[in-house]
């Protein structure tokens, strides 16, 4: 019978959900989904100080707004929890005095100014920093006389001496370590907490996981793991490591390239689905040239020996291609209410919305929809539909407005304009043929510096629907304004 396949995404809610560690849960989710498998939430929460349960509900909030569900977890349970560690500490101390009766483990009364003095020692004489053990073969009596001091202990595992440590990453191939050159290590803090690298074990031990796909950076940790599955006698995960993201400076990713968390990148007004499909090809090439890919395209389409072993670079401007594609699809009505919030903010607009006034905002997004590429920089551009004084962007949307023919283009314009019943853009298109021929000038005479007059530019969302959203009165006003200004 085929083994299910179990993945889990296991972050640390000590800050906002960073857009790596989206990475990271979207590669899981799609192996999963991918395999007809499991894919489970769990919450790594011992560091103590950090952990907060608000970052906890970010990361939940951001995986659901991604579309990424999860199978056994927080929330939802399942046969394996519980699924915050902090929950856990009576099973990983049942396992530590197994480990310490069986003599794969032991205390450890070393203070810091000793390991610190140790390091300094060892990089000294060029060698790698490791513990050399020498609480390994402490006698209980020297344990108690450390004890008498008021000393407190750590547990430290003892890694097997002289040993290849190897395995068969599923993205880098085989991979090999020296065990002399990991040295035992902590598994349990003087305050009966478990680090990392032990409490991960035994949660994906216990979690019945499969695969272990996680970022490079962890692949350091993966020998520590190996040994300690090894030692405990649970079956042991296969491994995946998928890159780093770098900015576009090859550097790795920070604040100064840009948001780094997901819900930065929600409140600018991306969509889940553009930022799922961008965060799909950082380090995962599909088989052919296309780019734009749904959900359910990607689950068909995802495996582990597409993902590349070298770094991905986070471009943004290809993120804000594909968002802009996505953007073209979900109609004004959304776009308009994923732009509200900071339509308000640039104070154009309040809330609550007439039915009158929102139905003339949906308008208004639909006409500047292929200038954005997220919702946060519409009022921007549709600047020129709420402010009422006109400013030249520059000096070629002003000499359009010096030309000899403009008193009589912008006169018929307003005779015109004035006598229509009804201003629509059929109307007004009807107005501007009309007076290319009545005053046999090109139409570039008349519609560019109608546009100059009414907006202060030379480009921008389509004349007609320009002059019918602005409305007649302040369309005629902006013209009088900008003819006197020059």
């Amino acid at each position: 019978m085929k083994q299910e396949v179990r993945v889990r995404f296991a972050p640390s809610p000590t800050g906002p959900f960073h857009i790596g560690g989206a990475r990271s849960a979207l590669f899981n989710w799609l192996l999963a989904r991918k395999c007809g498998g499991k894919f489970v939430l769990r919450i790594e929460d011992t560091d103590l100080e950090r952990s907060k349960r608000e970052w906890e509900e970010n990361i939940k909030a951001a995986l659901q707004w991604l579309g990424m569900d999860w199978d056994e977890g927080i929330d939802i349970g399942g046969d394996h929890g519980p699924y915050r560690q902090t929950e856990r500490l009576d099973i990983y101390r049942k396992y530590t005095e197994q480990l310490l009766a069986e003599g794969k483990a032991y205390p450890c009364y070393c203070t810091e100014e000793e390991l610190d003095a140790e390091r300094q020692e060892q990089l000294a004489r060029g060698e790698t920093p490791r513990y050399t053990g020498r609480c390994r073969s402490l006698t209980p009596e020297g344990r108690k006389a450390l004890e008498a001091e008021g000393r407190k202990s750590t547990v430290r595992f003892h890694v097997p001496e002289n040993r290849q440590i190897v395995f068969n990453d599923l993205v880098r191939g085989t991979v090999s370590f020296e065990s002399n050159g990991v040295g035992d290590f902590v598994i349990v803090k003087s305050d009966g907490i478990p680090v990392y690298n032990y409490a991960v074990v035994l949660d994906d031990a216990l979690m019945g996981i499969t695969h272990v796909i996680r970022a490079e950076e962890h692949l350091s940790n993966t020998p520590r793991q190996i040994v300690l599955f090894e030692a405990l006698g649970l079956p042991v995960p296969e491994f995946g490591h998928i890159s780093l993201i770098l900015g576009k400076d090859r550097s790795k990713m920070s604040k100064r390239h840009g948001a780094t968390s997901v819900d930065q990148y929600r409140q600018l007004g991306y969509l889940p689905e553009a930022l799922v499909n961008f965060l799909a090809l950082l380090g995962w090439s599909p088989a052919g040239d296309q780019e734009i890919f749904s959900l359910s395209e990607l689950v068909e389409q995802f495996s582990l020996d597409r993902v590349a072993k070298n770094p991905a670079v986070f471009d943004v401007d290809k993120l804000n291609f594909i968002n802009a594609h996505y953007l073209r699809q979900i109609g004004p009505e959304r776009l308009t209410a994923m732009a509200l919030p900071h339509l308000v903010a640039a104070g154009y607009v309040e809330e609550p919305l007439p039915p009158e006034k929102e139905a003339w905002l949906i308008q208004v997004v639909a006409a500047v929809t292929e200038y954005v590429s997220y919702a946060a920089q519409i009022p921007e551009h549709a600047a020129v539909f709420f402010r009422e004084e006109v400013k030249f962007e520059n000096d070629e949307a002003r000499e359009v407005l010096c030309d000899p023919d403009i008193p009589r283009v912008m006169a018929a314009f307003r005779e015109k304009l004035s006598a229509l019943d009804t201003v629509d853009e059929t109307a007004v298109q009807g107005v501007l043929k009309s007076i290319v021929k009545e005053l046999k000038v090109g139409g570039k005479k008349v519609y560019m510096p109608i546009r100059a007059a009414i907006t202060g530019q030379v480009h921008g969302p389509d004349l007609l629907k320009l002059i019918v959203l602005i409305g007649r009165e302040r369309v005629l006003a902006r013209i009088d304004a900008s003819l006197k200004a020059l």
